[in-house]
């Protein structure tokens, strides 16, 4: 009979300990400043143009220090006036604190040359969710002749009655330029003055758009 070998032993492979490092040997979080709005463009300045119709340069003229000051200073965004193109020009600094000053700066000018006055359209520089809508009476509805001269009197009213009471309902602000309506103010506010002023347009008598203004006004009150 062959005789039966014991079983090989096996090598065990010793492991040092090693000692974990306490908390405080750990080396210090590195603190980061946050980027300023060039840094974030890889350094390269950023534009905005936007264009002076006719009628808004003579305003623009008179308004020029009321919009230059509040961009300047206080947004941090370079603003000159090309006098060969009509066109305001706009671009960041490297202190410019943050990229979107830019764009609420190219609103603001833009709601001015739409029509609505400095005080009204400075608030887009401050507040976050104020937007501008535009459309024309056609988007509604076709009208031609003295017919789109009556739609036209509806919205304004006598003496702009109807249009100030619609503004101060909803506490929004709007523009009727000829066949063209701009409206400022927050979403909800625009889409219940739009309402209002497109029930004005298909021709309910303004009684009646103040009625359903004044629920529909009361309802936003309780909403808030």
């Amino acid at each position: 009979m062959q005789s039966i070998e014991a079983p090989l032993s096996m090598d065990v492979e010793v492991v040092p300990f090693e000692p974990k490092p306490e908390s405080g040997s750990l080396p210090a979080k590195p603190l980061f400043e946050p980027l300023k709005a060039h840094e974030m463009s890889d350094g390269r300045v950023q534009f905005r143009k936007v264009n002076v119709p006719p009628h808004r340069y003579s305003p623009l003229k008179k308004s020029w220090m009321e919009i230059y000051t509040p961009i300047y200073e206080q947004m941090k965004i370079d603003i000159r006036m090309n006098l060969k193109v009509r066109r305001v020009e706009l671009k960041t600094r490297p202190n410019t604190p943050d990229v979107s000053n830019l764009q609420k700066c190219a609103d603001f000018v833009h709601a001015f040359m739409l029509g609505f006055d400095v005080i009204d359209a400075i608030a887009l520089l401050r507040l976050d969710e104020l937007y501008v809508e535009s459309f024309e009476i056609k988007d509604v509805k076709t009208l031609r002749g003295e017919h789109l001269s009556r739609a036209i009197g509806r919205l304004s009213g006598k003496g702009g009655k109807t249009k100030f009471a619609i503004e101060n309902a909803t506490k929004t602000r709007i523009v009727i330029a000829d066949t063209k309506i701009h409206i400022l103010g927050s979403y909800r506010n625009i889409r219940v003055a739009r309402d209002s002023l497109c029930s004005l347009i298909l021709g309910s008598p303004a009684g009646k758009v103040y009625s359903k203004l004044r629920t529909v006004s009361a309802r936003l009150a309780e909403g808030f």
